[in-house]
């Protein structure tokens, strides 16, 4: 499953913000896979956090292995020793099982999730051991399809927006400005600033100072 946007949101991010525009043209339609079970992405955002996506898909790979489903259920039955076994650290595996506790218990409802705003959507889940707001934002991209979201903790979209608008830094007044422009559609410009910070069109270079070497 991909995220979903078509002419509709194009157009209207191209009659907005002409640099916007010129790289959609250039880039094309982006497909950018999206998983939609929440429990099981917020699970897979906190074994992912920072190792490499080879090593999340090898330890990911063990987790499945060990525990079939991974549900809260098993997750809450699963030995602390076991679930580090597959190559997840103490920290992770308290915040995985304090989750799938949370969840298995009643506390925490993932499906109530899909009926608030982004903002409460954030609250919450920043609430989460191991989950802060930057994550909560990808979870709302990645996994509900939410159509307006644009963080200003990923770098490499404040990346691309330096690239794309040859800004020598981008700050919380220039981000909200630019933030506000592509809204309702802040979703399908994260994907186009994130093909231009990967170096979707490569005449387009980062214009920050490059930072001195230490001697």
């Amino acid at each position: 499953m991909y995220f979903k946007y078509g002419e509709k949101e194009t157009e209207y991010l191209k009659a907005r913000d002409k640099k916007l525009g010129e790289a959609i043209d250039k880039i094309g339609h982006i497909y950018r896979e999206t998983d939609d079970e929440l429990f099981l992405s917020i699970v897979k955002q906190i074994v992912g956090q920072q190792i490499s996506a080879p090593a999340f898909k090898t330890v990911w790979k063990r987790v499945e292995d060990k525990l079939g489903d991974v549900c809260a259920e098993n997750l809450c039955a699963i030995s602390d020793e076991d679930l580090q076994s597959c190559g997840l650290s103490y920290r992770k595996v308290n915040y995985i099982k304090d989750f799938a506790q949370k969840v298995h218990s009643g506390e925490f409802d993932v499906d109530s999730l899909q009926n608030m705003s982004d903002e409460e959507v954030v609250k919450i889940l920043s609430s989460l051991k191991g989950i802060g707001v930057w994550t909560a934002e990808m979870l709302l991209l990645f996994c509900m399809q939410r159509p307006d979201i644009v963080s200003f903790g990923d770098l490499a979209i404040v990346r691309g927006m330096r690239m794309l608008y040859r800004h020598r830094e981008i700050d919380r007044k220039k981000f909200e400005r630019y933030r506000k422009r592509y809204s309702p559609y802040g979703s399908v410009a994260s994907l186009y600033l994130w093909a231009i910070s990967a170096g979707a069109i490569p005449q387009l270079t980062d214009p920050a100072p490059k930072k001195k070497k230490e001697k």
